[in-house]
């Protein structure tokens, strides 16, 4: 591959190294080398530098977002990929799906679809003389929603069930998901024509959302090198199973985190309920997303405990999007990554040394 970047970067673990100046600082030792489990770590780390690598080969220079959406796919999350049009929102979500060789689906959102039409519909059979219920698309382990804003609210709410139990009701029947189940969705800016702006039920239900932007003149460069002649979606091979990303959650959610660091992330989540530039704060359940995706960002870095610095790493993309401003705060242009940034840097941090409260958290 042909690229003016690196590899998407896993921050803080050989061979990528730190994220800014507060990940140079020295990792605390471990308790003790016996508790290390190394080779499950290891084995994490390189099942996600393929799937990063495999990402990046048509996600050309944004190994930010890459680092994202791996920390959602380990922290049993669902990614809400918002940009206008032509920058690779639908294709990020493709080659994700594409390189993990499991079921996927892909559902194209527009305004006349019907919730039956994702979650599936129950058909009479004339021979059995009994309905049988015919699944829809959301049944696979990666699901593709592409310009989910361009259905109506009451096609959206089909996801709501699905996204946050795993299971989807049908004429009082409820039907399992298999695990990993993540839903990618894809949406325009709501100024756009067309476009119906998410209700704050389904918003809060995304563990985490990014926003690709414009690439820099030589990543633009390295793609049209790459894509203008062939399409790298034929030549793209799945680098993982499924079977090994749920044993990836697993290890992700064994993942120790301290009580004092539990408590900063509700303190840091609790804060946003006291701005008064938000009219409506971050949910408990985006609490339960930040802790999570500290985990997976903590295992990413290769460290089987969560320091203050891994909520840092997630806090914008897991909690921005959960954040309904006032109106004064919309006429002033202030941003929810903005407030988040403040509330970073203002919040108190656990001092304590992470080795030590992850000795605790195992006791």
């Amino acid at each position: 591959m042909t690229s003016s970047t690196p590899p998407a970067a896993l921050p803080g673990h050989p061979p990528y190294g730190g994220h800014g100046p507060e990940a140079q600082a020295p990792t605390p030792p471990y308790p003790s080398d016996n508790h290390r489990p190394v080779g499950r770590l290891d084995d994490l780390h390189a099942t996600a530098q393929r799937i990063a690598a495999n990402v990046e080969r048509v996600l050309v220079g944004k190994p930010e977002v890459v680092r994202i959406a791996l920390v959602t796919l380990l922290a049993e999350g669902h990614l809400l990929v918002e940009d206008v049009p032509g920058v690779g929102k639908t294709s990020l979500a493709k080659a994700l799906a594409r390189s993990i060789d499991c079921s996927v689906s892909r559902i194209q959102f527009t305004p006349d679809l019907l919730p039956s039409d994702v979650t599936g519909v129950s058909i009479f059979n004339r021979q059995t003389s009994e309905f049988e219920f015919r699944p829809g698309p959301v049944f696979a382990n990666i699901v593709v929603g592409d310009e989910i804003n361009r259905a109506s609210p009451k096609t959206q709410s089909a996801l709501l069930e699905c996204m946050e139990e795993h299971q989807v009701t049908v004429d009082a029947k409820t039907y399992e998901l298999q695990s990993p189940f993540m839903v990618i969705a894809t949406q325009n800016p709501i100024e756009m024509e067309g476009t119906y702006a998410l209700p704050e039920a389904q918003r809060d239900r995304f563990t985490a959302r990014v926003s690709i932007g414009y690439p820099d003149p030589q990543a633009e460069l390295a793609m049209v090198d790459e894509h203008a002649g062939a399409d790298v979606f034929k030549t793209l091979q799945p680098v993982s199973t499924g079977d090994q990303v749920r044993g990836l959650i697993e290890t992700v959610r064994g993942v120790q985190i301290a009580q004092e660091v539990r408590r900063y992330a509700v303190e840091l989540v609790s804060a946003t309920r006291r701005l008064s530039e938000i009219r409506i704060g971050a949910s408990p359940r985006s609490t339960l997303h930040l802790v999570r995706a500290a985990r997976a960002q903590a295992a990413l870095s290769g460290r089987d405990f969560v320091v203050p610095d891994d909520m840092h790493l997630v806090a914008i993309p897991v909690l921005a999007h959960r954040l309904v401003l006032t109106p004064e705060a919309q006429a002033a242009r202030r941003s929810p990554a903005e407030l988040i940034r403040g509330l970073i840097q203002r919040v108190p941090v656990p001092q304590a040394d992470p080795a030590a409260q992850w000795a605790r958290g195992r006791q």
